[in-house]
């Protein structure tokens, strides 16, 4: 039944450990000998090769391996700290679906599909190079302890926390002038992009004393009307009705069976011609089994077999079973 399936598909993705959809008899080689134009992707923790190639993978291993800990970790104490999300989990995601867009892609230039082959631990590491490692690009030119700067970019006010960001010289005059401290402009620390560089944490010391005494409505609509690029520091309930949010229609309300109402944001590329479901609720356990047979080409008698003989699982049974 699974050949059924892979034979007639145009991608397939799985995540086992390396070595276990061989065993399971499923591999590529042969899935791809059944269908040349098959787009097989195999996701993996760390590469199919290698000392770590068996280790069992979770995100924090990834962000562990990949330099994420250090880049996040302490500045005074150098403590290294986790990303509170699963970032390794959700990258390689994207990475995949690039991957396999591109697959698809070439498949219309060569008529057969392939094998793509993709690590949390090359995303990972991938995603991170352009800034996270920047020290380490000039091979000449390692840096074995690069300085992080103790600031986050965030920014405390008398009643909150907002961010801001001035990197143009346009964009420091007019965060000088919000911050009623028009004498920084021409200060001989701050007076260039390179200046404000070099004394960075001199620099963001000095804003944020400014900005203590100011509450975040008034400093924000200040640093809007010069427009520097700011915004409040968000709780995360807030963000769902922050009204530019809300302009966008990105969160939306489903019922979920069994669950009532449910919250899901919207995919988040909108299409113009062919565009993406909204968010519905997640489907019961084997709910759309004979769908998914049908389409494999099994006759109603074949499925009503395997549900008989509890080969598979319908969105009934299941129901029944709870």
């Amino acid at each position: 039944m699974l050949w059924r399936l892979i034979e007639q598909t145009d991608v397939l993705a799985q995540n086992f450990r390396p070595g276990a959809i061989e065993r399971l008899g499923f591999g590529a080689e042969e899935a791809l000998t059944r269908n040349e134009r098959l787009i097989y992707l195999s996701i993996s923790g760390v590469g199919e090769t290698g000392p770590y190639a068996a280790k069992r993978v979770y995100d924090p291993v990834i962000q562990a391996l990949s330099g994420l800990t250090d880049i996040q970790a302490d500045p005074i104490s150098g403590r290294p700290k986790m990303v509170r999300t699963l970032i390794a989990d959700k990258n390689t995601a994207i990475y995949a679906a690039q991957a396999v867009t591109a697959a698809l892609f070439a498949r219309t230039q060569t008529g057969k599909g392939q094998h793509v082959r993709l690590s949390m631990l090359d995303a990972m590491v991938s995603y991170l190079w352009p800034e996270g490692m920047a020290p380490f690009s000039m091979v000449d030119g390692d840096t074995p302890e690069p300085v992080t700067s103790p600031h986050d970019m965030i920014f405390g006010t008398s009643d909150g926390f907002i961010t801001l960001g001035a990197v143009s010289n346009k964009e420091w005059a007019g965060l000088c002038e919000a911050l009623g401290k028009p004498e920084w402009i021409d200060d001989p620390r701050f007076k260039t992009p390179a200046d404000r560089n070099k004394n960075r944490q001199e620099r963001l010391e000095c804003v944020e004393q400014a900005l203590g005494a100011k509450d975040s409505a008034t400093i924000l609509a200040a640093l809007e009307q010069a427009d520097v690029p700011c915004a409040p520091v968000l709780a995360r309930r807030d963000v769902i009705d922050h009204p530019q949010v809300v302009n966008n229609d990105l969160v939306h309300e489903v019922q979920q069976h069994g669950g009532g109402r449910l919250r899901q944001a919207r995919p988040a590329a909108r299409f113009e011609n062919t565009p993406a479901h909204m968010p519905r609720p997640a489907p019961l356990l084997g709910e759309h089994t004979e769908e998914i047979l049908q389409e494999a080409g099994l006759s109603d008698s074949q499925i009503s077999g395997l549900i008989r003989d509890g080969v598979v699982g319908t969105g009934d049974s299941a129901n029944n079973a709870s």
